[in-house]
Formats: C-alpha cells, structure tokens, sequence
C-alpha cells in the first residue's frame, strides 16, 4: 500500500494487509500522535487495510 507521510512529506509502500496499529508499529509512529487518513474516511487502529489501500497518516496538531 502506499503511505503519505507528512512533516516531512514523503512517500513509503509497506505491504498489506495489516492493521492501522500494525502499520503505525512498523514505521515506529505512536498511534495517539497521529491520523490515519482512507480516502475521505478517518481510520482507527484496529481497520483492517489492504494491499491496494493509499493512506494519509498526519500528525495530530492541537493549540490553544
């Protein structure tokens, strides 16, 4: 699957399928530190995602 990664912006494929955890696991990312993006749809960890699947994994921004 192809992974969109921000801050920096750049590209990984990570082969599936697997989890959203599975996935934040292999790239070392914290799950609560981060949104995971499928199309239109917001994803929680436990989404099974496929092989043909493209994902947006931003980080989560929070202010005052």
């Amino acid at each position: 699957m192809k992974v969109i990664l921000r801050h920096p912006r750049r590209e990984v494929e990570v082969e599936g399928p697997l989890t959203v955890g599975t996935l934040l696991d292999r790239l070392d990312i914290v799950p609560e530190s981060v949104l995971v993006i499928r199309g239109d749809e917001l994803v929680t960890k436990d989404i099974r995602l496929s092989d043909e699947d493209t994902v947006e994994v931003r980080p989560v921004i929070s202010g005052g």
